[in-house]
């Protein structure tokens, strides 16, 4: 990425401006035009830094809307991560930037028992005195995480196609069932699900709280264990539009040095389609599912890859069921800006339309591909939330 030619191509059109939801939502951020491009020049003269970088979420709704392919997040980020070697981030940013250290010492106790110690009222107070909101709802740890699932699993002998999963912190740490339901679904379609315990988080957690040297670390590694999988011939699925986005954009923005390996990275709905249209996966004919009303949410790191919704494209293909795109912009949460103590209200107010477009379908059941944004939804709406290749599986399974 080279910051002063993509900052050059700034025309100060405030086309971004008007797209972002935390300029809507907050008069404490200079807005994605005035932190981004035009900062960029006092930076390069060592002007300092205005303290309202922290406010920028990287939900890319500018990047998306910027009619001169300004990546206009990616120098608000480059620019936090200049100023994190100077101004260390703090613990509460740490905490939230290291998610599976969090999950690897909660494994050592009953998830019952883990949960119960980070819901209760003491164990908020303490999280909210280190920045984290007491009002926000933490992802809650499941009994036994995708590796541990995955690995007393006996898939079919007779699978002559091989994929591989890369299950992302959230699908790992959090919703082992989805990752799960994938690996159900294309066992159906012919291929074993293999995985690595070793792939790392994709470091977007990472990068966005300012620990870009222990990103890269995280990017040598997975890229190391991806490249094994490509010289066998395993093509690579992913799950999380945000660890795809990571793969395929931020990382050949921030470290331009590296082999670019995240680019053969597929999209495991994109793949699903393709087996549905192959004839590989079948689905059940008829009426079924008629009776379930689905209302879909595009996260934004999905639409900033640009390859359009899968998502809702296979939850079209649940024949009969109602599906709706919410089509309300951003959920707020931004990975894990929203549970940030100074950011819970911002983040609340920018996913309020969403929320009212939610209650007001009166749907069963939301689907969103992205983790956090699940975790967002179910606090704002109280509904279910879940990822659209569960809801998939149960469709073709009877469920």
């Amino acid at each position: 990425m080279n910051k002063t030619n993509d900052t050059d191509k700034c025309i100060a059109c405030s086309t971004c401006v008007v797209q972002c939801p935390v300029a809507e939502a907050t008069s404490k951020f200079l807005g994605p035009r005035m932190l981004g491009p035009a900062s960029e020049r006092f930076r390069l003269l060592n002007k300092g830094e205005d303290d309202s970088l922290s406010y920028c979420s990287n939900c890319k709704n500018c990047d998306i809307s910027c009619p001169q392919g300004v990546p206009v997040s990616n120098i608000n980020m480059l620019a936090r991560a200049e100023l994190a070697k100077t101004h260390r981030p703090s613990f509460r940013d740490w905490v939230l930037a290291h998610g599976d250290v969090e999950s690897r010492l909660a494994n050592l106790f009953p998830h019952t028992l883990a949960n119960i110690g980070m819901a209760n009222p003491a164990s908020k107070i303490i999280l909210d005195k280190i920045g984290i909101s007491k009002h926000a709802d933490l992802p809650k740890f499941p009994a036994k995480n995708f590796f541990a699932m995955v690995k007393k699993l006996e898939q079919p002998e007779n699978l002559k196609k091989t994929v591989a999963l890369y299950p992302g912190c959230y699908i790992k740490n959090y919703v082992p069932e989805a990752g799960m339901d994938l690996v159900w679904l294309l066992n159906r379609a012919g291929y074993k699900v293999v995985s690595q315990e070793k792939f790392s988080c994709c470091g977007t957690p990472l990068y966005t709280n300012g620990f870009i040297a222990e990103t890269k670390e995280n990017v040598l590694r997975n890229h190391a264990i991806m490249a094994g999988y490509r010289k066998e011939g395993i093509p690579v699925l992913t799950m999380c539009p945000s660890c795809e986005l990571m793969f395929k954009a931020e990382i050949p923005a921030f470290f331009p040095d590296l082999e670019n390996e995240g680019r053969h990275l597929l999209n495991a709905e994109e793949f699903l389609m393709s087996c549905i249209e192959s004839g590989e996966l079948a689905l059940p004919a008829g009426k079924h599912g008629a009776s379930k009303k689905i209302i879909y949410h595009a996260p934004c790191h999905l639409r900033a890859l640009g390859i359009g919704m899968p998502g809702l494209e296979l939850l079209k293909k649940m024949d009969a069921a109602k599906i709706l795109n919410a089509n309300a912009g951003c959920c707020g949460i931004s990975g894990t800006y929203g549970f940030k103590k100074e950011k819970y209200d911002i983040a609340m107010q920018i996913g309020a339309n969403l929320f009212r477009t939610i209650d007001a379908s009166n749907a069963d059941v939301v689907a969103t591909e992205c983790g956090t944004c699940q975790v967002q939804i179910t606090h704002g709406t109280k509904k279910r939330c879940m990822h659209p290749v569960s809801l998939l599986r149960a469709f073709v399974a009877g469920d």
